[in-house]
């Protein structure tokens, strides 16, 4: 069954080809009589003029008609996409269970792509290089490793990490202090902390030698404490002395006025996808927001979204980390680690102190 060529404008199946809809594909087929191919709706091949343009129910139907498979679209078979992802859970699964590091080019070769274009299909992907991918699949067996039983060293050496120097040299950035120290829940390490009040209820602070590592916001300050020892049950926490409120009101002022940013030290501890996600948060400009899509897509991880609001909830360190620019494709509020009415409060804030910004500068 065909439709006649005069009518293939007013055929819903049309736009569907002039969107390449993926979701078309294996609903109908389309060929052109110019080039005497048929596609699927999804082709990216440049659009056909509608006149030359036939729709077929099945691929048999459209070789009855006389015409030939695209070859870059591949009607006949499994979709372009199709064979990306299997290319891509194929690297992924040799990267996995590879007890050594695996090269760019060996992987490559491993699924017969080209280096080049083999970086750009994974990251497009995963929304990672094959060595981020990599390193955070160590990081991970490593966390799993620590909490068993057996020495620190197995549970590097069974985690991928070739050499000690190596190993320690990574460790400190993965796990935010030593393997000795995270496997007993950060003991030893100490955190100075502080807990105040500030117009959007009560804040604590916590923060490390090398920065703010936590900035919460709550209710009850009581359970922001409990829930700073949940994340640190062995660490030494300090509680404020007169040096640590100077920090204590830097960082009570970036929550009363957020839109002026603050150059804080941050202590960022998550995994590379979440770090990711953390720094493309921090290029949001005060007084506007983005979408999770925009920011799955920003960091070359379309199809990321739900992984980028896993990463905005895990988000430890608020305001400095503006989790709270990102909304829904709709511009509503979705979620929020310290509430949905905070989240508004200073997406109102911001949007008024640059609001005034950009009449002064018109005026």
């Amino acid at each position: 069954m065909k439709a006649h060529a005069s009518d293939i404008t007013q055929d819903p199946r049309w736009a569907s080809v002039v969107a390449r809809d993926k979701t078309a594909d294996g609903a109908f087929w389309y060929s052109v009589k110019t080039t005497g191919i048929y596609c699927r709706p999804s082709c990216p091949s440049r659009l056909a003029n509608p006149k030359n343009v036939q729709l077929h129910l099945s691929v048999a139907a459209a070789e009855a008609a006389g015409f030939r498979a695209c070859r870059r679209c591949n009607p006949g078979g499994i979709s372009i996409d199709a064979a990306n992802t299997a290319i891509v859970t194929k690297a992924c699964r040799l990267i996995d269970e590879s007890i050594e590091p695996l090269s760019l080019t060996q992987l490559a070769q491993s699924v017969e792509l080209s280096p080049h274009y083999f970086h750009r299909l994974f990251r497009k992907a995963t929304g990672l290089t094959p060595k981020a991918y990599a390193a955070a699949g160590r990081s991970a067996r490593l966390r799993t490793g620590l909490a068993k039983p057996g020495t620190v060293t197995e549970a590097f050496h069974d985690a991928g990490f070739g050499s000690n120097g190596r190993f320690y040299e990574a460790s400190a950035a993965v796990l935010g202090m030593s393997p000795t120290r995270y496997r007993a829940g950060g003991a030893h390490e100490v955190l100075s902390f502080a807990v105040g009040q500030c117009s959007l209820g009560a804040i604590l602070v916590a923060s490390s030698t090398k920065g703010v590592a936590a900035i919460m916001l709550g209710d009850d300050p009581d359970g922001l404490v409990r829930e700073l020892e949940n994340r640190f049950p062995n660490a030494q926490l300090v509680g404020a002395d007169p040096a640590y409120e100077q920090l204590m009101a830097q960082v009570v002022g970036l929550v009363e006025a957020p839109a002026h940013g603050h150059a804080l030290p941050l202590d960022v501890r998550g995994t590379a996808f979440q770090q990711r996600v953390w720094l493309a948060l921090r290029e949001i400009p005060a007084g506007e927001t983005a979408t999770y899509t925009s920011i799955a897509k920003k960091i070359g991880s379309p199809r990321s979204v739900r992984a980028v609001a896993g990463a905005c909830a895990a988000n430890a360190i608020a305001v400095a980390i503006p989790c709270h620019r990102v909304v829904r494709h709709d511009g509503g509020l979705s979620g929020y680690r310290w509430g949905v009415d905070r989240k508004r409060e200073l997406i109102t804030r911001e949007s008024k102190v640059h609001a005034h910004r950009e009449q002064e500068q018109t005026a």
